[in-house]
């Protein structure tokens, strides 16, 4: 084994004392330790600048034109060039930059922004081409030790986004939290940390967005002004000081740029955005094919069933318990003729069972795949299976043997894998997970080969397990798309797999919680997320359980999941009245089916989420461009894709009205077709803003109901529909609904393909792009040629048309009028057409 070699580029033992301008020495956080206060010499770059302080480095090079990357080292080394989250080309990426420095500052101008080091105080400002501050050291970097900390001015109306999936609100300021992935079983709002640590965030202010992504794998924090009303910092106990920073200005812009630096999600089949049915644990078969076959008998549509850890023999991955499931691939044969797609759980612990037979354990150590203790024996801790050695992922060799564990499983008819416990979450580990001092060894392409501690590669412990799993179904598989399910990641890992916020509670407060948390972790890069509808733990009440189910309907990853020893929580419990209601909202989710794998496809080819925040795509919603995000009223809204508005209430267990705050000027009720009408000023209603009619263009004010939630569309908005299946494998019958909701803007969008390999990478897919325009003769309806060579299911498309009454009823295809007749519905006009490769211009008088 080699011997272990850390990292990090030194410590230091410097004592600086260090008086600023604007701050007092007081504010200075530790006069123990080494701060980068001032300058002593500078060195241009062709792509940016390097600063001294003594020993101390500070290199800021440009990667884009709107893309920094800052460096630095106590001790004049940097660190290794190579990244867990940020890719190769990314990484390397360069531009020429403009010298600006003088006598007070060192530093560069590129297209978009402007970088200046103060050389009296050692203080970075990064402006914008206009000249505006978007980030600025409020003190200078310190170093204590191995750990190292960045302080950056905070302006009073700047609020942050982004982190993962960490509890509490929306916004991140005023609020102080760790990376450090932990199992956090039944968390709250107050619980810090949890599953996965993305060091990144979105500063956003008046309308303008600037994205930081801190690229250190060890035990960091972020205080976005707990200690201090007037900075915000972050920082590390050890490892490399690598962080980028790049300017919107819109939000969109920071995502896709966050996605050209950690990668996009790849696009999942397309069973994995229809409903999906989990407990821990459907055994024995019996059971499994229960909750299958009422599935269908009560034409409730689903697409998945998970397996958790009861279906093994003894919970050892990789095996299964031949007395509750003696023909495996039977049953899955079974399930999948009923369309149903089998995932099945994997932890990563393998028991420590020398001489029993178990193939896992014994190729692994014949192999030396797991990880080891400091004396060079390997780490064993109990958890499910009890006594257990962990694979150890930072070796490309380790994970190639993972990936080929899945061989059995694949050939039975698993379709698709779910990483869990992969934090690593150990029972008799030291805080619950493996101890720091415990030995890994990185043998990875763009690494130097060296060993690690835990305490350095625990963050990216559970990204590279999903990796393991993601790769080994792809070469199992090579033109089948993986389902991949982590709890545990880093930045990046939506690289490998979609993911949910961990073991929730079955509460009313956890439905509250589920919005912000999956905002945030759409806002970081995982796109495919979702929350364990109805809560893990616990038992949910019937209403509890129909109003999740309700919103869930609309969020990207819908799974249905509740721990063993609690009450049943399938779609029917509670009776025919409440599983009516949890039907029509499923449903729905299978009718929009069109939308949804538009934005999942959007998703991939941008980074931009499925489920956003509204300031995401609406920075301009208030007259102040405030994130209405943050108003008390919007608590619980959120945006699938650019057009369609959830709004459930900020608090849904009480039946108080509450107030609907709009990103834009025109909306439409989804369940009706009828234009959102502004109301008359009223007294304020519970729970809504105050100043709500003073910034924005449209609110409406709303009962709640258990049986309903409200769903608007953007006006202007062109929405593709698909007639009801109970699977995705199930292809509709009839026409492809193409609903026209008449308002400027007037665009829509579609993306299919065979929802299963990667032919679409290769061609085989179909692109349609709407438009719509009013004008003196009559509305037009703009059908795009056919992109691509995929040949969709249906002949015919039926336009559905809201917000616009035609006058003669007569419609013209191409210029000619043909004999269909106008439908006339409670709020729309609706004609039916032949689809048109070529595409289409139908005028409708």
């Amino acid at each position: 084994m080699r011997a272990h070699r850390a990292p990090t580029s030194g410590v230091c033992v410097l004592i600086a004392v260090v008086a600023l301008g604007g701050f007092a020495p007081a504010q200075v956080p530790d006069s123990a330790s080494a701060s980068f206060s001032h300058v002593t010499a500078s060195t241009p770059l062709a792509n940016g600048i390097e600063v001294h302080n003594g020993k101390m480095v500070l290199r800021i090079t440009a990667q884009r034109e709107d893309v920094l990357r800052v460096r630095a080292a106590c001790d004049g080394v940097l660190p290794e060039e190579a990244s867990w989250a940020v890719l190769p080309d990314a990484r390397t990426a360069s531009v020429s930059v403009a010298q600006d420095s003088n006598d007070a500052v060192a530093g560069f101008h590129t297209q978009d922004l402007s970088v200046g080091v103060d050389r009296q105080t050692g203080l970075v400002t990064v402006r914008d081409a206009e000249g505006k501050v978007v980030e600025q050291d409020a003190l200078p970097l310190t170093f204590t030790g191995t750990a190292f900390r960045l302080y950056k001015s905070m302006p009073s109306d700047e609020h942050y986004f982004g982190l993962g999936d960490k509890s509490g609100g929306l916004d991140r300021r005023n609020q102080a939290f760790t990376l450090w992935n932990t199992d956090a079983y039944r968390f709250q709002e107050s619980t810090d940390p949890l599953y996965k640590s993305i060091p990144f965030f979105l500063s956003y202010r008046a309308g303008v967005a600037v994205g930081t992504l801190m690229d250190n794998t060890w035990r960091s924090s972020f205080d976005f002004g707990k200690e201090s009303p007037v900075y915000y910092s972050f920082g590390a106990l050890d490892g490399p000081i690598d962080y980028y920073i790049f300017l919107g200005p819109t939000p969109r812009k920071v995502i896709e740029t966050y996605a050209w630096l950690t990668g996009k999600p790849p696009l999942p089949p397309r069973w994995a955005f229809g409903f999906q049915q989990s407990r821990y644990t459907y055994t024995p078969e019996s059971r499994l094919m229960e909750v299958a076959t009422r599935l269908r008998a009560d034409h409730i549509p689903a697409d998945a069933l998970y397996l958790d850890i009861d279906f093994q023999d003894r919970n050892r991955p990789f095996t299964v318990n031949s007395q509750t499931f003696p023909d495996m691939p039977s049953i899955l044969s079974k399930l999948k003729k009923m369309h149903f797609h089998v995932v099945a759980i994997t932890d990563l612990h393998i028991a420590n069972a020398p001489g029993q037979n178990y193939a896992p354990y014994e190729s692994g150590m014949a192999a030396d795949r797991f990880v080891h203790n400091p004396d060079g024996s390997v780490y064993t801790g109990a958890v499910w299976p009890g006594p257990s050695v962990f694979p150890d992922f930072t070796q490309a060799a380790t994970r190639a043997w993972w990936g080929a564990l899945y061989k059995p499983l694949v050939q039975m008819g698993f379709e698709g894998f779910w990483n869990d416990m992969n934090e690593p979450s150990v029972f008799d580990g030291p805080a619950g997970t493996m101890p720091g001092t415990t030995v890994h060894r990185i043998d990875e392409p763009g690494f130097q080969s060296r060993t690690g501690t835990h305490a350095e590669l625990h963050n990216v412990y559970g990204m590279e397990n999903s990796r393991a799993t993601y790769e080994g179904m792809l070469k199992l598989e090579p033109d089948l798309r993986p389902f991949v399910l982590t709890r545990a990641s880093y930045a990046g890992g939506q690289r490998y797999a979609a993911t949910w916020t961990g073991d929730n509670s079955s509460t009313w407060n956890h439905l509250r919680m589920t919005a912000p948390m999956l905002k945030n972790l759409g806002l970081s890069g995982f796109a495919f997320a979702g929350a364990d509808v109805g809560g893990f733990a616990g038992t949910a009440t019937p209403d509890l359980l129909t109003k999740w189910i309700e919103v869930s309907a609309f969020q990207p990853i819908d799974r249905d999941h509740t721990e063993k020893g609690t009450g049943d929580q399938e779609p029917w419990v509670g009776g025919l009245a409440q599983e009516a209601v949890r039907r029509k909202f499923i449903d729905v989710r299978y009718r929009l089916m069109p939308y949804f794998y538009t934005v999942a496809e959007e998703a991939e080819r941008t980074g931009i989420p499925m489920e956003r925040p509204l300031f995401l795509d609406y920075p301009a919603a208030a007259k102040d461009r405030h994130a209405i995000d943050l108003d008390p009223g919007a608590y619980a809204e959120f945006l699938l894709g650019h057009d369609l508005l959830i709004a459930p209430s900020p608090y849904p267990e009480a039946p108080d009205a509450y107030t609907v705050e709009f990103p834009s000027a025109s909306w439409y009720d989804f369940w009706t077709g009828e234009r959102v009408e502004k109301p008359a000023p009223a007294p304020t209603v519970a729970n809504s803003p105050t100043d709500v009619s003073n910034q924005l263009a449209l609110t409406a004010n709303v009962t709640p109901s258990l049986n309903d939630l409200p769903v608007y569309v953007r006006a202007g908005a062109i929405v593709p529909l698909e007639p009801l299946v109970e699977s995705t494998d199930e292809l509709p019958s009839g026409p492809l609904t193409v609903r026209v909701y008449v308002g400027d803007d007037c665009r829509g969008d579609l993306y299919t393909d065979d929802g299963k390999t990667f032919a679409y990478k290769r061609g085989e897919f179909l692109r349609m792009h709407f438009s719509c325009e009013k004008s003196p003769d009559g509305l037009r309806v703009v059908i795009s040629p056919h992109e691509g060579t995929f040949l969709p299911w249906w002949k015919d498309l039926r336009i559905e048309v809201y917000g616009w009454k035609p006058l003669r009823k007569r419609v013209e295809l191409e210029g000619r009028e043909v004999s269909t007749k106008l439908e006339r519905g409670a709020n729309f006009f609706a004609t039916t057409v032949p689809d048109s490769k070529n595409g289409m211009s139908i005028l409708i008088q």
